[in-house]
């Protein structure tokens, strides 16, 4: 496998260059406008057109099992508690029970797979379309909660993996995908990324954890370098999706510590899935020869929220 050279001295933003940037990205995504944002390009003529990519019949998952112990990326995980049986020892096994459970969890954590919904981000006093942050409130969001996808995201997937273009098992943290990136991984993987696409990244992120334990995350990660927005912004995207957080650890923007989330959600519309993982998905790909799929994205209905843990379905 011919592999592209890895990119070096990925530039640092100004809060100027930033700005500029910003409304770069937000001008070509214009038409990403009302509460469902850039999921508005997922017409039923492209949903009708995404299933014609199931030929082989083999569906998988994009999600990481939900963590429950502490680690370094992830003090506070989700909180899973029996609520009855298992019984006691020596307790009777007659008769009819039930065994129950209850899951508690911060959706926006840095491990468990999840989607964030447009209300996510406020920037300057505002969310996405100039809405008010004052819609947000301790009750939950007024506007652009992940309701707004309560009837499920249905594409045309995409997975583009840049470990693999560069013939290693992980970008390290700290590491930037570019634009040409994206465009090269394209072109090694025989895939075009259009309109109305859920475009996944993989940085390796999960793969690293795996092999060489948890980190801190918030300090160091891979991710996607701002200007990589402008490619997703000229296809016009509907979802961006990440092994990662999708955001580079540590910013190389200046005063914008999630450059990546600013961009995607406040200025395109971009529901944005983060810590997904792609080591089940990736071979599959590699043994159907073929990097695109239909995807199955199924918030839970939770009115008012800013996101929702997540279990996105690849299906081949």
């Amino acid at each position: 496998m011919a592999t592209h050279a890895r990119p070096t001295g990925q530039p640092r933003l100004t809060a100027a260059e930033f700005g500029d940037l910003y409304r770069r990205v937000a001008s070509r995504a214009a038409w990403a406008h009302g509460d469902r944002g850039a999921l508005s390009a997922l017409t039923a003529a492209r949903v009708l057109a995404a299933n014609r990519e199931v030929r082989a019949g083999r569906s998988v998952t994009m999600a990481a099992p939900v963590q429950t112990a502490p680690g370094p990326d992830d003090p506070e995980p989700a909180r899973h508690r029996m609520r009855a049986w298992p019984r006691t020892p020596g307790d009777a096994a007659s008769g009819l029970h039930f065994a129950m459970d209850s899951v508690a969890m911060n959706v926006h954590g840095d491990a468990d797979s999840h989607v964030d919904a447009l209300c996510h981000v406020i920037y300057d006093g505002t969310l996405h379309g100039g809405v008010s942050a004052d819609t947000v409130t301790a009750d939950g969001a007024g506007a652009l909660s992940i309701e707004t996808a309560h009837d499920g995201i249905v594409g045309r997937g995409v997975l583009l993996d840049i470990p693999r273009l560069h013939g290693v098992p992980w970008l390290e943290p700290g590491e930037h995908v570019s634009a040409d990136d994206l465009g090269a991984a394209e072109a090694a993987q025989h895939v075009h990324v259009g309109a109305g696409d859920l475009l996944f990244v993989r940085v390796g992120h999960r793969r690293r954890r795996a092999e060489l334990g948890a980190w801190h995350t918030a300090d160091a990660r891979a991710g996607l370098h701002p200007c990589a927005l402008e490619f997703l912004a000229d296809r016009r995207v509907s979802v961006l999706g990440s092994d990662g957080n999708n955001d580079t650890a540590p910013s190389c923007t200046e005063g914008v510590d999630f450059p990546v989330h600013v961009l995607a959600i406040h200025a395109m519309g971009l529901h944005l899935l983060d810590y997904l993982q792609f080591e089940d998905l990736a071979p599959v790909c590699e043994e159907e020869g073929r990097w695109s799929f239909l995807c199955v994205v199924a918030p839970l209905r939770l009115p008012h929220a800013t996101g929702s843990p997540v279990n996105p379905i690849a299906v081949l």
